[in-house]
C-alpha cells in the first residue's frame, strides 16, 4: 500500500485537507497526533522527558506541560535536538503501525505531518502533497487559531522548512489560500489521480 506525504507550514491547513481526504474513504494518520500518544501518561518516552527537564515539566495530572516544554526547546536548540532524538524514532515506529489499516481497501493512506520534509519521515512516503499558502495568512490564522503571539508564531514558521524549499520537495501542491469548495475539488482530482497511479 502506498503511503502519500501531506505537509505544510504551521496554519497552512493541513488537517483541513487530511479531512477532506478522509471523506472520500482514504486512512490517514496524524504525525502530531502520534507525536501526542506517544507521551501520554505512564509512556516510556514521558519518563525519560520527565527524568532529562525535571518533574516541573508535568502537569498537576502527571501529563506533559508542552507550552513550558515548547518554550524550552525554542530558546535551547542543544535540548531541541536531545527531545527530538528521544522522540522521533518512538514517533516513526508508532506511524510505521497506523499506517497499516486492517480490513482496507484504497491503495494509498495518508501521512499528515507538518515536520515530514524536515525529519526522515518523508522516507516512509512515495509521493509528497503541500499544502501552501502564503506566510501571512500562516501568521493570521495561527495566531487566530493557538492563542500565540506573532513573536512566538515567527519562530515556529522559522524553525520549519522554508516556503519556496518546501514547495520545491513537492510531487502536488494544494492551494488552501482559496474558496473551500476549490480546495475540495483539488483534493478530489488528487484523489482520482493517486487512485490510478496506485490501483
Amino acid at each position: 500500500m502506498a503511503v502519500i506525504g501531506l505537509t505544510g507550514g504551521i496554519g497552512s491547513g493541513k488537517s483541513t485537507v487530511a479531512r477532506m481526504f478522509g471523506a472520500l474513504g482514504v486512512h490517514w494518520v496524524d504525525a502530531d497526533d502520534v507525536a501526542r500518544e506517544v507521551v501520554e501518561p505512564g509512556t516510556p518516552a514521558l519518563a525519560r522527558i520527565a527524568e532529562h527537564f525535571g518533574a516541573e515539566i508535568l502537569q498537576v495530572d502527571g501529563s506533559l506541560d508542552r507550552a513550558r516544554l515548547r518554550t524550552i526547546v525554542f530558546e535551547h536548540p542543544d535540548e531541541r535536538a536531545w527531545l527530538e532524538g528521544l522522540l522521533h524514532p518512538v514517533i516513526r515506529e508508532e506511524l510505521m503501525r497506523q499506517l497499516q489499516p486492517a480490513d482496507y481497501a484504497l491503495p494509498y493512506v495518508l501521512l499528515v505531518s507538518p515536520l515530514l520534509l524536515e525529519t526522515d519521515q518523508h522516507q516512509l512516503a512515495e509521493k509528497v502533497v503541500v499544502v501552501d499558502v502564503p506566510v501571512e495568512v500562516q501568521l493570521a490564522r495561527t495566531m487566530a487559531r493557538d492563542d500565540n503571539d506573532q513573536a512566538q508564531v515567527e519562530r515556529i514558521i522559522a524553525a520549519q522548512m522554508p516556503r519556496d524549499k518546501r514547495l520545491q520537495k513537492a510531487d502536488e501542491v494544494v492551494d488552501n489560500n482559496t474558496m473551500l469548495s476549490d480546495v475540495e475539488r483539488q483534493v478530489s482530482e488528487l484523489h482520482k489521480k493517486f487512485m490510478v497511479a496506485f490501483g
